[in-house]
């Protein structure tokens, strides 16, 4: 199977403006990401698809490969089959342009559910929740999963409701919650048919483009990662990352 990886790139990002050009240790933000999607041995091509010609400069003078794209889309899922409408591919995987820490092993355990089943439209990741503040905190994408592994449903809030159950000496419960990790492969024909789905009830609520995948009965196969990669969605989540690579 040909794989391809689609880094989505904006400059007008609502909270941190630009963010995809920002320096962290010598190089873009966006460097950093391609860098890291490119030693996944399973792609044969790595692609920035960008609006801004400022993103694209900058992929380019660092050896990369870009590909200009819409100004009108809604979402980088609709930047993503824009580019990857034209290409000679099985699966696209969509990389976030605000992932410097992403690590090539997670990437590459969201393709294999795609490589092993072929039944399965989407892979992606979730990880354990380990404190109060992310169990309870709306930016933080929360995933519940059958016996084996595909999505039930993915929630901004606690999810399932534990109203009522005790709580572990530690003040956490005694159960495990996991946080949604924002790594997707698709089928290519998966996702040229996604984008042209109507908006669903569940999708519109919890403002979570994947439930239109499961509201339209399609598979998504979560595949547990020990690995934890850091978003940066703010000037203070780029102060986190700037500090966690200073230590490593």
């Amino acid at each position: 199977m040909k794989v391809v990886a689609i880094i989505p790139s904006r400059y007008d990002s609502v909270r941190f403006p630009g963010k995809s050009l920002v320096d962290i240790c010598g190089k873009p933000m966006i460097q950093h990401v391609y860098e890291r999607a490119s030693e996944v041995e399973l792609f044969e091509q790595v692609i920035v698809a960008t609006d801004d010609t400022r993103i694209r400069d900058a992929v380019l003078k660092f050896g990369g490969v870009a590909q200009m794209t819409s100004t009108e889309h809604r979402t980088g899922t609709d930047r993503l089959a824009e580019v990857a409408k034209d290409l000679d591919a099985d699966i696209v995987v969509n990389i976030q342009g605000d992932e410097p820490l992403i690590q090539p092993e997670m990437i590459e355990q969201a393709i294999h559910p795609l490589l092993k089943e072929p039944e399965v439209a989407i892979g992606t990741l979730k990880h354990k929740i380990e404190t109060p503040a992310d169990l309870f905190n709306p930016n933080v994408v929360k995933v519940i999963t059958d016996i084996f592994d595909r999505a039930l449903y993915f929630s901004r809030s606690p999810i399932p409701n534990l109203k009522g159950k005790d709580m572990q000496k530690n003040g956490f419960y005694d159960f495990t919650f996991y946080r949604h990790i924002g790594l997707y492969s698709y089928r290519r024909d998966f996702l040229l048919t996604f984008i042209t789905l109507p908006q669903t009830p569940l999708e519109t609520v919890e403002g979570l483009e994947q439930l239109r995948a499961l509201e339209h009965g399609y598979i998504i196969k979560v595949i547990e990662t020990q690995c934890e990669s850091v978003g940066v969605d703010t000037p203070e989540d780029l102060e986190h990352v700037l500090q966690r690579m200073r230590d490593t």
